[in-house]
């Protein structure tokens, strides 16, 4: 979710320009993973922090405050189904996460469970790279600009990570569209750096 301040005056009805803003408007955003535990991240322009529910007294709990992406990790999140109708940048960046070795802080392990908000969760606590990239077939990308890029692109910038669409930042991409369709990459700050130097071959 993202928290907005809106454009209207207050006490009139909200329009469509309250809800298409940049997402480096953005005041806050969040989400909430479950799993073996239930676990509420949030993050202001102040920093991220995760609160676990403590299902004996029913509250959430702050448990990692401060929350900082490792700039670089050994994860990487894609769907190789998809490998061949990537980008010649995706294509090789794919390519040097399954070649890297202890020589160049390797090897990387792929982690893809189908679920963004768990992928992205796990590697803004271990660091590490997900990328769901246009395809041939969905030339605009998959995922919705609004309400799943922009406040993960808000939560990994303020951790210290990066997000882009691959060709610019995601929280600058000025929104026309509630459902406004994304490629999206976020991620630790060295391996977004490394997947940039890839995707400048699509240019």
């Amino acid at each position: 979710f993202s928290v907005y301040r809106r454009i209207t005056a207050l006490g009139t009805p909200a329009t469509i320009d309250d809800f298409l803003q940049p997402g480096i408007k953005q005041i806050a955003a969040g989400y909430v993973v479950y799993g073996s535990s239930t676990m509420l991240v949030y993050a202001t322009r102040r920093g991220v922090n995760g609160f676990t529910l403590d299902p004996s007294i029913g509250e959430f709990t702050m448990s990692h405050s401060n929350i900082q992406c490792p700039p670089t990790g050994r994860i990487y999140s894609v769907n190789h189904g998809n490998y061949f109708q990537y980008s010649k940048g995706v294509q090789q960046y794919i390519q040097r996460c399954q070649q890297k070795t202890k020589a160049d802080g390797g090897p990387y392990t792929q982690r893809y469970i189908g679920s963004m908000v768990a992928d992205v969760h796990r590697n803004l606590i271990k660091g590490g790279i997900f990328m769901y990239p246009s395809t041939i077939d969905k030339p605009k990308g998959k995922l919705r600009l609004l309400y799943e890029c922009n406040p993960f692109a808000f939560i990994m910038e303020v951790a210290g990570g990066n997000a882009t669409n691959g060709t610019k930042r995601i929280l600058d991409v000025e929104p026309t569209e509630l459902h406004q369709r994304s490629s999206f990459f976020v991620g630790s700050k060295n391996m977004m750096e490394e997947l940039e130097e890839c995707l400048n071959l699509d240019l």
